[in-house]
């Protein structure tokens, strides 16, 4: 029997225009059911994609601060996410959910 060869798996690597890093962001706003630090996670996904330290600047956050917020091990403040979000060029928006 030969040998299997498998490597991780890298969203960011997939994530090459503006709408696939939206729609991406969309789906696990959509699957993260609270948890924050998912949505952190999703956020450095895109960030990695983009190119983290252009992220970090555009942000006004260093590059390791910003690797930690992201990294899905906490949860960072809001105030760091719509940081995050402006710097990527997404816009967080809402709308009425119908039960």
């Amino acid at each position: 029997m030969s040998k299997i060869t498998t490597t991780p798996y890298d969203v960011a690597e997939h994530l090459r225009t503006p709408e696939e890093m939206a729609a991406y962001f969309e789906a696990c706003l959509e699957e993260a059911n609270g948890d924050a630090a998912f949505i952190a996670k999703a956020l450095g996904d895109i960030a990695r994609a983009k190119g983290m330290s252009q992220v970090a600047r555009d942000a006004g956050l260093s590059r390791e601060s910003l690797y930690k917020a992201l990294s899905g091990e906490r949860s960072p403040s809001f105030d760091t996410i719509l940081k995050v979000i402006g710097a990527l060029g997404l816009k967080l928006h809402a709308e009425a959910r119908h039960n």
